[in-house]
């Protein structure tokens, strides 16, 4: 195993090229890395041959359980840009505001909000 930093995003790349740079960094396979995320072997494979890509939640584990491969690097490897984390500061600004609002409002607000972040969900 590599003992050098965060590997930076190089422009274009695939997830799949990411993939396998992650397997070489890490010297491991499709299996270990399945079996460390909580996915299927086959799941694994298809990124791993371009066959599909993975869900955001699938992401965030690879990113979680191989840090030198940031939420950054692979998300643009999906062509998308990673969601940002919410501190505790923001999240009690966005609690103060909801709180201010009257029920049919919050529902509107909640309705919007998860169509945007379902834009997020879906494969590039």
């Amino acid at each position: 195993m590599n003992t050098r930093g965060p590997v930076t995003p190089a422009e274009g790349e695939t997830f799949a090229q990411v993939l396998a740079a992650l397997k070489d960094e890490y010297g491991t396979n499709d299996s270990r890395i399945a079996e460390r995320i909580g996915a299927h072997v086959s799941t694994v494979n298809n990124w791993a041959h371009g066959k599909s890509q993975p869900r955001p939640a699938a992401i965030r584990a690879l990113a979680r359980e191989f840090p030198k491969f940031t939420e950054e690097r692979l998300f643009a490897a999906i062509g998308k840009r990673a969601p940002a984390p919410l501190p505790p500061d923001k999240r009690a600004a966005v609690l103060e505001v909801f709180d201010r609002l009257t029920e049919e409002q919050q529902e509107m607000l909640l309705i919007q909000a998860s169509a945007v972040a379902d834009t997020n969900e879906r494969p590039a």
